[in-house]
């Protein structure tokens, strides 16, 4: 299937330059388009496009809450930020830009983009229709305890691997099992070992006994890759200096 893509840009000129340059690059599909922000995350929802072209300024408004809105639904959505304002550069590094281009657009620039997207892309299904909503550490039997509305999960805390922020929820994976809850990732973090447990990302908590690799991902960002699971996590560059300092 196409890599799906969706444009947020209020200058139609603009929008019909990306989708031409998008639409010729075998393998993309442009499936939505807005010219304003109060109907971009409607769109992204109804569409869940895999990438998303934002303008960082639609119509005298910031386009980084919009930005955030959707990192938080689609944690791996591939952002890239195409705008005239470079002095935003630090702001698109808060929300995780997986890229920063900036106007007058150069389109071999734009297709470097969208190759090294097409190199990285790959989707993840989780199923977070069973929601359970506490979670609670019981201390001295080294359990996180996921409580239902009507059942118990205990997971071992050696056992988990990754826990990510996807569609509003979280989601714990061990090797052989997830379990989804409505508990934030600062919430789980607390009751977690620092020494063993780092949260990567805003996104993102990982076990660091289990990573296997570390690779580049976006522009500021790495992708990380576990021994026991087909799952992968984000890794912002402070973290990835982190991780070199404790182990080289």
């Amino acid at each position: 299937m196409p890599i799906s893509v969706m444009l947020v840009e209020d200058e139609e000129g603009i929008r019909k330059l990306l989708s031409k340059v998008i639409e010729k690059k075998p393998g993309f599909e442009v499936v939505a388009e807005s010219d304003n922000l109060a109907n971009a995350v409607t769109l992204f929802m109804k569409n869940k496009p895999e990438v998303v072209f934002l303008d960082i300024e639609i119509g005298g408004e910031s386009g980084l809450e919009c930005a955030k809105i959707i990192a938080d639904l689609e944690p791996k959505t591939k952002i890239i930020f195409a705008t005239a304002h470079s002095e935003y550069m630090s702001d698109a590094f808060e929300v995780y830009a997986f890229d920063y281009i900036v106007k007058p657009f150069n389109i071999e620039r734009v297709n470097h983009t969208l190759e090294r997207i097409e190199n990285l892309s790959q989707k993840q299904d989780i199923d977070s229709s069973h929601l359970d909503k506490i979670v609670k550490y019981e201390k001295g039997l080294e359990k996180l305890l996921v409580k239902g509305k009507e059942s118990m999960s205990f997971v071992d805390i050696k056992d988990i691997i990754l826990i990510q922020r996807e569609n509003g929820s979280t989601v714990i994976y061990t090797r052989t099992d997830s379990f989804t809850t409505s508990a934030s990732l600062s919430d789980i973090e607390a009751k977690l070992d620092k020494d063993q447990f780092l949260r990567s990302h805003k996104s993102y908590i990982i076990n660091i006994s289990q990573i296997k690799k570390i690779e580049p991902y976006g522009r500021w960002t790495y992708v990380v890759t576990f021994k026991d699971i087909d799952k992968d996590a984000l890794m912002i560059s402070e973290k990835y200096e982190e991780i070199k300092k404790r182990f080289l």
